[in-house]
């Protein structure tokens, strides 16, 4: 590999669109904890956020002590080049070039763009030059058939508007753009069962889903109406406590594995330890939290999803503070347990957390 002359100085991360100044919060704060300094750069509705940082050390160090399992509103991380800018009658030059100077290598290329309309436009421009590049970056001995799983990500944000970025195993999403796409079961009472079905993906590593999502396990969903969450439970042979006041899908009934209680979901104890609580209450996110953080303590379930809305304003410094206190009190109650938080495609104004008790 030929020596480094262009070392990246940013990270890019990916977000929902709309969620910039929550991603820029959280990016901000995790950074000021691990000691670094630098300056969030996003605009709002674009999808995605840049920390630039500002003395000498390489982003490159940063983003390894930035585990991206523990970030909420981020999709995607990457150490990044500056932006580029192209010229519409030769872009692949300038792209190379850089990444030449870079001297960076990878086994993989993948073309991304933000969540938004303006991106998905770039499709077929995307689809044209994919080819002549990977054809180029193979001439200049960047892409390799082994390069210890780094890939290369090209972040278009226009048709002369890119910015180069790598990712690493095991510290970024392994999915394009960091979207998890499944496709809704027509059976589902609603599509929230999507939500659901994505956090299964997201905290329980498919290996273990026979074991910890099996067959003839029982779990509660608290505020189960119309049954969307319930109907994911179902479907992988568990029995199921429907805690709601409103009415229950009649197919969903009909399968004998529903006990639907016209109960408050935020006053009902089950009988005995269940193995999963599920929750998709609309209330306000401390509410939530003192509720699962309750059914937790009392060891009432083995594991636990929920999701808390968000509100208007200051998204992230809500959640930050309803997982800390959740966190406290489990300590303080000698309470061992494996706690996660994402913002999920499927997910709108809202979070989806993951508990799993370790004893």
């Amino acid at each position: 590999m030929p020596p480094s002359h262009l070392t990246p100085d940013q990270l890019l991360f990916y977000c929902r669109p709309g969620f910039e100044h929550d991603a820029a919060a959280e990016v901000v704060a995790c950074v000021e904890h691990l000691d670094w300094h630098g300056r969030v750069e996003y605009s709002p509705q674009e999808g995605f956020v840049r920390f630039v940082v500002d003395d000498a050390r390489p982003a490159n160090e940063l983003h390894r002590e930035l585990r991206f399992d523990r970030l909420i509103f981020a999709r995607q991380s990457l150490v990044a080049l500056q932006p580029l800018s192209l010229a519409r009658d030769d872009r692949l030059s300038t792209i190379v070039e850089q990444v030449v100077a870079s001297g960076w290598s990878f086994d993989s290329v993948w073309h991304e763009t933000p969540d938004t309309n303006d991106g998905k436009a770039l499709t077929g421009l995307i689809k044209a030059l994919t080819r002549p590049l990977e054809s180029a970056l193979r001439r200049r001995g960047a892409l390799r058939r082994k390069a210890a799983g780094r890939r290369l990500h090209l972040f278009w944000t226009d048709g002369d508007r890119v910015q180069l970025g790598m990712s690493f195993p095991g510290n970024r999403s392994e999915l394009p753009g960091g979207i998890r796409r499944l496709r809704f079961p027509q059976a589902a009472p609603s599509r929230s069962t999507l939500k659901l079905e994505e956090a299964w993906h997201e905290f329980v590593p498919r290996e273990e889903w026979d074991v910890r999502l099996g067959e003839g396990m029982q779990a509660a969903d608290l505020g189960a109406a119309p049954g969307g969450w319930t109907w994911q439970l179902v479907s992988r042979g568990m029995h199921v406590f429907a805690i709601d006041n409103g009415p229950m899908n009649s197919d969903l009934m009909a399968t004998g594995m529903v006990e639907h209680l016209r109960e408050d979901g935020f006053v009902w104890a089950p009988p005995y330890r269940l193995d999963w609580l599920v929750c998709d209450i609309v209330d306000k996110p401390s509410r939530v939290t003192a509720m699962v953080q309750r059914w937790l303590i009392q060891r009432w379930c083995r594991e636990a999803i929920f999701n808390l809305k968000l509100p208007m304003k200051r998204r992230w410094e809500e959640v930050a503070r309803c997982l800390a206190l959740l966190e406290e009190a489990l300590h303080d109650a000698g309470i061992r347990a494996e706690l996660r938080c994402r913002q999920l495609y499927h997910d709108r104004e809202e979070v989806t957390v993951h508990v799993r008790l370790q004893d």
